[in-house]
């Protein structure tokens, strides 16, 4: 299996933000996919965002990274607010997404796969569009969450498609991307196999595991 990161490029750009929207909304036109404007938006800031570090990890003085999600999901039960517990969820499903999106491919080897990611964030936005309903935070916020839940598979598609923008055909792990679509049934994925002529059979994939 070739090396995952011998492809990479770095791609100069003057807006980040505007890079993120234009790479967005080309993915959607070429997987002719249809998300709210307002969900895609805050896809877009979200990207932004998490592309400083800082903003990404948590530093909790002697450490200095990720909180597993299950953990995140605990801090979210055991939250003694609203705004808490809307805090945390909103973290998972954002979280979830980023990592899902952007270093599916980093979680080959790992003990929870892309799969549970998608699982964790779209449970997580959903969880929180019914908590802020009838707020007024609910009333800008919650139609959009609703949408990042109903779309996150989608929504990984689509970032898959902008990180893998400035890759080659030939850069394409087709045994990852077979896993990929085995474990979450992303459109995209069984596209690219049966581009490189490796034709998906759905009976191959257990859907009690999804």
């Amino acid at each position: 299996m070739q090396d995952r990161c011998s492809h990479d490029r770095v791609v100069p750009v003057q807006n980040l933000r505007e890079f993120f929207r234009e790479s967005i909304d080309e993915a959607m036109s070429k997987q002719r996919v249809d998300v709210d404007p307002h969900a895609t938006h805050y896809v877009v800031n979200l990207l932004t965002l998490f592309s400083r570090s800082e903003e990404l990890y948590e530093d909790h003085g002697d450490n200095y990274g990720l909180k597993p999600l299950a953990l995140m999901m605990a801090d979210a039960a055991e939250a003694r607010s609203l705004s808490e517990r809307s805090f945390s969820l909103q973290r998972i499903g954002d979280v979830a997404l980023f990592i899902a999106g952007f270093f599916a491919d980093s979680l080959a080897d790992k003990a929870v796969d892309v799969d549970y990611y998608i699982c964790m964030g779209g449970t997580a936005y959903g969880s929180l569009s019914e908590e802020i309903r009838g707020t007024v935070r609910g009333r800008a916020f919650a139609s959009i969450y609703r949408e990042l839940a109903a779309k996150f598979q989608v929504l990984v598609d689509v970032l898959h498609e902008v990180r893998d923008g400035t890759r080659n055909e030939s850069d394409i792990d087709l045994l990852r991307t077979y896993e990929i679509w085995l474990k979450t049934g992303s459109r995209r994925a069984a596209a690219l196999l049966k581009q490189n002529r490796v034709v998906p059979i759905s009976s191959a994939r257990d859907p009690r595991k999804h």
